[in-house]
């Protein structure tokens, strides 16, 4: 468990370890099935410009749905995240699969890579879990972990949508399993936090999180003064960002 503390602002706890667990796939994890991640792989594909042989990274990978489809189109994956869980059931998938792709355990705020790719990837909200301070040190990362040339593309909540459409409560359900969050919104460090409470099995447990909310510009400014020398933004398909799209698409040029 982690507890930050922005500056002259109010403390807010993340439970990475209790968040990222078996429930998250179990509710999740249909959620984002084939048809929806074959769709998502092919605009990812599209706006990296990608070609087989490419070497690419999957930050905060997850259990390898996007990486694994990448993989399967001729690129070379590598797969980062900091969930045994999550890459144990990536690594059964690309075996399924029958692709290749290099599963490593680790924090995004320490990369062991310098110019080694030609394409990152940040997607489904990976990035925003920390202070400010370390927000920015993983886009530093980032971009030292690129070539020259190189792009990163990074997959968030639209700030601007989601302000004028917050809920205050968001409920999943299955086979009658339910998992509740309760939102709030934190002005003075721009983030999203949540307490989730999970009812599984007949046992309830509740886990605290946060995630940091970005502006099109905000953001932009961000990858810029980390090294990135132009960055471009559009809605969730593709189509020109607005205040009607609920994700904001970033694609950083290194």
């Amino acid at each position: 468990m982690t507890e930050t503390r922005a500056p002259d602002g109010p403390t807010s706890t993340f439970d990475a370890q209790s968040l990222f667990d078996e429930d998250y796939l179990y509710f999740y994890a249909t959620r984002l099935a084939d048809p929806r991640s074959d769709a998502q792989t092919q605009l990812i594909w599209e706006l990296l410009e990608l070609e087989p042989g490419m070497a690419v990274l999957d930050l905060a990978c997850g259990h390898g749905r996007i990486a694994n489809r990448l993989a399967a189109r001729g690129c070379r994956l590598t797969g980062l995240d900091t969930t045994s869980l999550f890459l144990e059931h990536a690594q059964r998938d690309a075996a399924e699969r029958g692709v290749n792709v290099d599963y490593v355990e680790g924090d995004v705020r320490a990369l062991p890579w310098t110019e080694n790719f030609d394409r990152i990837i940040s997607w489904s909200t990976s990035f925003g879990y920390f202070d400010d301070t370390a927000n920015r040190k993983v886009l530093a990362q980032i971009a030292r972990a690129l070539k020259p040339g190189g792009r990163v593309v990074l997959d968030l909540n639209n700030r601007d949508w989601l302000v004028r459409e917050f809920q205050s409560a968001l409920v999943v359900e299955r086979d009658g399993d339910m998992l509740i969050d309760r939102n709030r919104l934190e002005p003075l460090t721009g983030r999203v936090v949540t307490e989730r409470t999970v009812i599984r099995g007949g046992k309830t447990r509740r886990i605290p999180f946060f995630v940091r909310l970005f502006t099109f510009t905000e953001l932009r400014d961000w990858l810029l003064a980390a090294g990135f020398v132009s960055v471009d933004g559009c809605g969730q398909g593709g189509e020109p960002l607005s205040s009607a799209s609920p994700r904001l698409i970033v694609v950083a040029y290194r």
